[in-house]
């Protein structure tokens, strides 16, 4: 956060984990408003629940170098495949499919190629 932003936040959201308090002060600083509201975290617990679906049926990774590159190579491809807002304007779900069925057969035929 600090590095991508390049500013401390005024008030940090997160769950009630114990070590968050500590790392916070730490990191942020003591003037950081911590809040461990559960919906108020509800966008940082989201973020990341695509992955989750992915790796739970796997039953989690065997080792962190593994994670790694699964964790690179999902949010590479998820990436890829989103389909972003064009300006402020809306994208159909069916404009939305289109484009992806689009995405998905030229990644195909790229990798058809190699």
């Amino acid at each position: 956060l600090l590095e991508v932003t390049a500013t401390r936040p005024r008030t940090v959201t997160t769950d009630q984990h114990p070590a968050y308090r500590r790392a916070i002060r730490w990191l942020v600083g003591r003037r950081a408003r911590h809040r461990t509201t559960q919906y108020l975290n509800n966008y940082t617990e989201q973020s990341h629940r695509g992955l989750k679906q992915r790796y739970y049926p796997m039953l989690g990774f065997g080792n962190f170098e593994s994670a790694s590159r699964f964790c690179s190579a999902f949010d590479e491809l998820r990436d890829y495949f989103r389909v972003k807002r064009r300006g402020q304007s809306h994208v159909s779900l069916a404009d939305q499919r289109q484009i992806f069925i689009d995405r998905w057969r030229s990644m195909v035929a790229e990798v058809a190629a190699v």
